[in-house]
């Protein structure tokens, strides 16, 4: 019995430590790298997929939510957020949890990052498309949030895959 005690707290301890590491990441990240959305992108999205791939799905909103609300926050530190985020925040929630939900659910890893990565940016990219069709936000946010997605989403997940092999 004791034994079992054991196990189960340091189960509860690794999660929870996995949870609390990957949120900070997604949600301090942008404070440190907001010039570079390549560079910050590929880290939230390797964040993104090691949580989908490491921990149960009730643990993962705070993973989903924090990316966009730390590029918030920063950009109200930093005097650099337009209100045009604030439109598309709702959206990167569901692409995240598109991403994350789709990579959990495909078993065959090569095959669920394209496919999760694909469906997270065009999400993201038709939802930019009607708010620019809206006339809502720029169309500047078209690349950001369509090419750049796809690429920094496969980054991620790329680097993810080669971390959770490492880990297990």
């Amino acid at each position: 019995m004791h034994i079992f005690k054991k196990e189960v707290i340091n189960e509860f301890l690794i999660v929870h430590t996995e949870l609390i590491i990957y949120s900070s990441i997604c949600f301090f990240l942008p404070f440190f790298l907001h010039q570079s959305q390549f560079i910050t992108g590929t880290i939230v999205n390797a964040a993104l997929v090691l949580s989908a791939l490491r921990l149960k799905t009730n643990k993962l909103l705070p993973i989903i939510v924090m990316p966009s609300l730390g590029v918030l926050m920063a950009g109200l530190l930093f005097n650099t957020l337009t209100t045009y985020l604030l439109y598309l925040i709702p959206f990167i929630w569901v692409s995240n949890a598109l991403l994350v939900y789709f990579i959990k659910r495909i078993n065959m890893k090569l095959v669920s990052l394209p496919v999760a990565t694909t469906i997270k940016a065009g999400f993201l990219f038709s939802a930019t498309v009607i708010l620019v069709k809206l006339t809502l936000i720029p169309s500047q946010f078209l690349i950001a949030m369509g090419p750049i997605q796809l690429l920094t989403a496969l980054s991620g997940g790329t680097i993810a895959l080669g971390i959770n092999k490492i880990i297990n």
